[in-house]
Order: C-alpha cells, then structure tokens, then sequence
C-alpha cells in the first residue's frame, strides 16, 4: 500500500467563489472572479513524486477490465463511496469469467478496506486504485494505493478498465505559472491571467475619452485638457482594477506583462499611480495591433521570449547565489553528494540543490532527509548552464545556514 501526503507542500487559496458585478458611475463594466482555482501551483518536489506514483502505477497492465480507479472530489461524502463500491461488488457477481469476477471483487473489497481508514475526505479529495498485478495466471496479488493529491479534485469517478485511469492526475503536472496580463489603449483596458496558455479574463474596463473631434463651440485647448484628464482617469482606474485582481496573489504572480498600441501603455504606467509592488512585477512591455480578447491573444503570442526566460529565471538566480557564495565564502556552501549529505543529515544546509538528473532513489532519499531538518529543496534542470555547472560538480550542492569547519 502506498499513500502520499500533500498537506506540508500545498498552497492554501484564501479566496472565496464569487462573481460580482459593479457598475460605477463612469460607466465601467468591471467583472471580478473567484482566484483561488487559478493561483494554487505544485511544487517541483510534488511533481517529481506526482510523476513517480504515476509511472509505478501505469506499468501495470490487465488481461481484462479488473483494475479499479476511484477519484473522490474534494468535499465529498466517503461514506457514499464506500457504498457505492459495495453495489458495484454485487454488480460484479455477474461477470461471466470467474478468475476476472474474483479479481473485480478482490479490488473492491480491498479498495473498501483501505478507505475505512480515513472518517472524512481529505482536503482536497482522494484518488484511489486497486487491482490484481500478479504476472502469473491464476495467482492474486491484490494491492491498494491511494494519493492526497496536491490540487483539488472536481470530479468523481469510479471506472473498471485494463489500465488504472491516470489522465486526471497527469493533467495536475502541466505547468501552473501565473502571469498577470494587461493590453490597453485609451478606449478601453483589459486585465487577465495567464496560466500555462490559457487566458482567464478578470476584468475590462472602457474609458470616457473623448473621439478626437471635438464638439462645436469647444476651443481646442480646452479640448485637449478635457481628453487628457479623462485618460488619465481611466489610468487611474484601470490602476486599481490591477491593484485588486493582482494584489491579493502578488507573490504568486511570475511577473505582469502589459501591451497596447502605441504609446499608450507607457503613458499608464507612468500616470496610472500604480502600487509598486505591481510595478515591480512588470516584466515586458509589448507593441500591439488590438486590444480587447484580440490584444490578449496577440500579446501572449509576442510574449513567448518573456515567458522561456521566466520559466528558469527562480533557477539561475539561486544558482547565482550558490556560485556568488562559493567565490566569496566558501564556508558557507557545499557540492557533492558525500559531502552535502553529511551536512545536510548535521541539520546545516539552508537549500539543497539537486539537478533532475540524480538517480530518483538517491532525489527521494535526500528529499526524506530534508524534511527532517526543515531544508529547502531545489530541483535544478539543464536548461541553464548554472544547470548544467551543477551537473558537472556532483549534480547535488547546497547552501548553508552557517559555517561549518
């Protein structure tokens, strides 16, 4: 029986689900919706286990529909699992094949067992498989397993096939970046996030500046300064629709990408009285053709060079730090397997970097042993050649907590 535990890497959405709609007096239609689903992400250490329990079980393979996977939601009733589970053993009693009919029914009674071990539901619900994996005809070895996952489960299921179904927590491994996305011009602004590719729309907002003809009897200074100090209303507001939607997740935005035709974009970050924690995570500023679902469209599309570098950027700049204190204080770093496990196991490394090319047994162990010293750990790729120096010195190094002689 194998169970994984997710609760000490989670991270807890603070928001509530609401869709609320607010007409203000200058006319702006401004939609805001529930976040939570959007900004919760998996750690690289969960995606590595995630990866490892999914390998585990798609190498198992039955003759017939025998293998049992069970997905329970989050905040769903177990005691109507349990129930359905014991229909569903009854229901078995017809398969006309005894070995398969005594294979279903094992896994379900076995399933039964497992899930009496736990009085509620967990936080965020319960994916469990069971089946025969015996490779010799005849023979029953009947196991269990059952993942915490680390996102929330929406959907319940209960299917009986040749493979244990595995796509609902594979989908969990794709990229969960989050990125904040604003195209505008002076007509109208949009406010969104990116999460992998897909564009979630959170607000819009539509200005009052006028056309560019002016009214009959109006001087056109006058004009001017009519237009100008409507645009720099709607920076102004347009400013606090991004200082609601991203505030609240500010640290677990990536960065805001802002586009628009012209010069436009530059004259709101300049007049839009921006808080400077949102300044801060502006990464690019792109030129654009359009605005509105268009803009976001096409601001993703030009943006693809921002989003490569930000994917390594957390990697590089902890590497850099590794190196930066491995020229300077040597003391206060190590490199090598041997050597960073015994300090490690001594409870003095701060971060433990490991390149994802360690064997996976050696990842799992170190992984153990940093949890019980409360270390962080990093997984390093190649993609960099910080990556790739790691790699070469032992692929494990760390950074201490204090000097060790």
């Amino acid at each position: 029986m194998a169970r994984f535990d997710w609760k000490k890497h989670q991270l807890t959405g603070v928001f509530t689900e609401r869709i609320k709609f607010i007409l203000s007096k200058f006319g702006v239609r401004f939609i805001k919706i529930s976040l939570k689903h959007y900004i919760m992400s998996i750690s690289s250490y969960q995606k590595h286990e995630l990866k490892k329990f999914i390998k585990e079980l798609s190498g198992y393979k039955a003759q017939h529909t025998e293998f049992v996977s069970v997905y329970i939601p989050e905040g769903y009733d177990i005691n109507k699992i349990t129930t359905h589970l014991a229909q569903e053993k009854g229901t078995a009693s017809n398969i006309k094949s005894s070995q398969t009919r005594k294979n279903v029914q094992d896994a379900l009674e076995r399933m039964t067992q497992h899930l009496k071990m736990y009085k509620v539901t967990p936080e965020h619900g319960l994916a469990v498989f069971s089946g025969n994996v015996s490779e010799k005809p005849g023979s029953s070895d009947v196991k269990v397993w059952s993942m915490e996952p680390p996102l929330p489960l929406k959907i319940r299921l209960y299917r009986c096939e040749k493979n244990f179904v595995l796509d609902i927590l594979e989908s969990m491994m794709e990229t969960n970046e989050i990125y904040g996305l604003v195209v505008m011009d002076r007509r109208e602004g949009n406010v969104a996030l990116l999460k992998g590719k897909t564009i979630i729309p959170l607000a819009k907002s539509t200005s009052n500046v006028p056309g560019k003809t002016r009214a009959g009897g109006q001087s056109s200074q006058r004009f001017h300064r009519i237009r100008e100090g409507a645009a720099k209303e709607f920076y102004r507001r347009l400013g606090e629709h991004m200082k609601e939607q991203f505030y609240p997740i500010i640290n677990q935005l990536r960065g805001i990408i802002i586009g628009g035709p012209g010069q436009t974009k530059n004259e709101f970050i300049e007049l839009g009285e921006l808080n400077q924690a949102i300044k801060d995570k502006i990464i690019a500023i792109k030129d654009l053709s359009y605005t509105g679902d268009f803009g976001l469209e096409e601001l993703l599309d030009l943006s693809q060079d921002v989003l490569s570098n930000e994917a390594v950027a957390d990697e590089k700049s902890i590497m850099q730090k590794f190196f930066g204190l491995l020229a300077k204080n040597p003391e206060l770093v190590t490199y090598g397997y041997d050597d960073t496990v015994e300090k490690l196991k001594m409870g003095a490394v701060q971060t433990l970097l490991v390149s994802e090319e360690l064997e996976e047994t050696k990842i799992d162990e170190l992984d153990n042993e940093a949890k019980k010293v409360s270390t962080e750990v990093k997984l390093i790729s190649t993609e960099t050649r910080e990556g790739v120096q790691l790699r070469e010195m032992g692929k494990v190094a760390s950074i201490l907590r204090y000097e060790v002689y």
